[in-house]
Order: structure tokens, then C-alpha cells, then sequence
């Protein structure tokens, strides 16, 4: 018997891993869409597609569920969580327009550095010296990678990590809302509400759209929505600690990117950075996998 308890988790450890791996690529391919829309197209009106094209994904669910789908206690939750997301999401698409595509992505995913803080701050956690060591080394890491030739403390970084500070601070609300909701209707909430605010800047943007810049925006939209189904999917088959370090593998997807579409090359800055993120990432995820464990006993 507890060979075959060994097998399925085991199992279900290997299917997660797969479907963060698909999340990583399809989030990385919608970093490309965006990279080739912001050409063209205004960061308000990226945003706003991200978000209105996200919500025709659920259209089979609220069919199925009909108004069960939307009832919520939580709404002022979803409503921050939407705020705060939205707003990173302007600063990390910003930064995907500007800088380097596995540089931008960095951004993207170093936000799980600030989480203990945030955790400590808002939600009362108990935060360790290990903890905040391995939050200094990956905030260290981000700095060498936020760093563009004209210096280090400029726009860019400013918005890379301001944008990445405002992400774990969603991430830490959608812990909260985990508790009471669905996977489904959170990411569904955050479109929804995400839609209403993002039309306010982009109306005032509003013109005419080729079909090849449509293309790429739904195409984003699409993607990034498609990713974070995967990513919820994974989590609930195998506990973050043990495959959250997966997800990382975007930043490797965009480069490959960047480099085929764009002829971008690392630098040895960039490189570094990176390094100290995934030590730091590495060592957050065996530390709360720890904390889970300990907890179980």
C-alpha cells in the first residue's frame, strides 16, 4: 500500500512539474506577443487586453455554474488583489517593451523574494533570519539584473522593482483567498475587475487596430490566462515548495526567445543576478517546505 501512496505522489509530482513547465513556456510566448505589440501599441491598451480577453476563457464555466460562479464573500479581497495586480502588471509589461525579454521576465518572477516580508507585514507570519537572508540575496540578484548601462537606481529599476514589490503583495492576497475560493473564480475576478479599471486609461487611447496588432493582443491575453490555469492546476496536484522553483523556467524560455527573435545576450551582470535570484528562490522554497512539514507533525 505505501508503495503505491509512494507512486502516486510521485505521479502527481511529474504532472505538476509538466504543467508548470507549459505555464513557463506559454508565459514566456506571451512576453514575445507583447514585446512585438508595445511596437506599435500603447502599454495602456496591452493591459486592457490582457485582462478583457481573459474573461471569454470563462464563459464555459459560468455556462456550467451559472450564478454560483460568481458569488463571493471576499469581493473587497478580490477588488485589492485586482488593484494591486493590475498595477504590477502595467510596470512588468512596461518593463517587457524596454529592456531585454529574460531580463524583463527576472522581474517577473522575483517577486516570491519580497512574500516573507509582505507575509510578515500583513498577514502576521512568523519571519526567520533564514528567511531574510535569502530575501537580501535574491533582492541583491535583482539589482544586478535591474541593472541598465545608464546606472542602477533609475526608471527601469524603479519600475522592475516596484512592479515585482506590488506582485508579492497580490500573490500574499491570493494565499489569503485560497482559504474560500476556487483557483477559477479568483483568476476570473482579477480579469473581471481588472477590465473595468484598465478601459478607464485606455479609452482616452482608443484608435483603430491593425489585425496584426489585434493578433498579438489577443494572442497575450490568451496565453497568459492559459498560463495561469496550468500554474493553478500544478498547484494543486504538489505543494509550491516542491515545484514553485519550476516556474523559473520562463526566464530560460526568454531568452531563448530573445536571443532568436531579437538577438539579445546576457550579460555577466545579468547572469549573476540571475544566479542569486534561483539560490534565493531555492532556499525560500525549502524553508516554508520545511515550515509545512513541521507543521504537519
Amino acid at each position: 500500500v505505501s508503495f503505491i501512496i509512494a507512486s502516486d505522489k510521485i505521479l502527481h509530482l511529474l504532472k505538476a512539474v509538466l504543467l508548470l513547465t507549459c505555464s513557463a513556456f506559454l508565459f514566456s510566448v506571451m512576453g514575445v506577443c507583447i514585446r512585438y505589440a508595445s511596437a506599435t501599441v500603447d502599454n495602456a491598451t496591452v493591459v486592457f487586453f490582457r485582462n478583457f480577453v481573459g474573461l471569454f476563457i470563462f464563459l464555459p464555466f459560468i455556462f456550467n455554474k451559472g450564478i454560483d460562479f460568481f458569488k463571493t464573500e471576499k469581493l473587497w479581497m478580490h477588488t485589492w488583489r485586482a488593484v494591486v495586480g493590475l498595477t504590477a502588471m502595467y510596470g512588468f509589461f512596461y518593463a517587457i517593451a524596454h529592456l531585454k525579454l529574460s531580463n524583463a521576465m527576472v522581474f517577473t518572477y522575483s517577486s516570491p523574494i519580497f512574500i516573507p516580508l509582505i507575509a510578515w507585514l500583513f498577514l502576521k507570519e512568523k519571519i526567520t533570519l533564514s528567511m531574510l537572508a535569502a530575501a537580501l540575496i535574491g533582492f541583491i540578484g535583482v539589482l544586478c539584473v535591474a541593472k541598465p548601462d545608464s546606472g542602477l537606481f533609475n526608471l527601469m529599476s524603479a519600475i522592475g522593482l516596484g512592479a515585482s514589490f506590488l506582485a508579492a503583495m497580490a500573490f500574499v492576497t491570493v494565499r489569503a483567498l485560497t482559504k474560500t475560493e476556487s483557483p477559477g473564480k479568483i483568476v476570473f475576478y482579477f480579469c473581471f475587475i481588472g477590465t473595468l479599471i484598465s478601459v478607464i486609461p485606455m479609452f482616452w487611447l482608443w484608435r483603430p487596430y491593425t489585425l496584426k496588432e489585434l493578433s498579438f493582443l489577443v494572442a497575450a491575453g490568451l496565453l497568459a490566462n492559459f498560463s495561469q490555469l496550468f500554474m493553478s492546476n500544478a498547484y494543486k496536484l504538489a505543494p509550491a515548495g516542491q515545484i514553485g522553483p519550476v516556474n523559473y523556467v520562463a526566464i530560460f524560455f526568454a531568452g531563448m526567445w530573445g536571443f532568436l527573435f531579437w538577438h539579445e545576450v546576457p550579460d555577466l551582470y545579468s547572469l549573476i543576478g540571475l544566479g542569486l535570484i534561483f539560490c534565493a528562490i531555492l532556499l525560500c522554497s525549502s524553508i516554508l517546505q520545511k515550515r509545512l512539514n513541521s507543521s504537519k507533525v
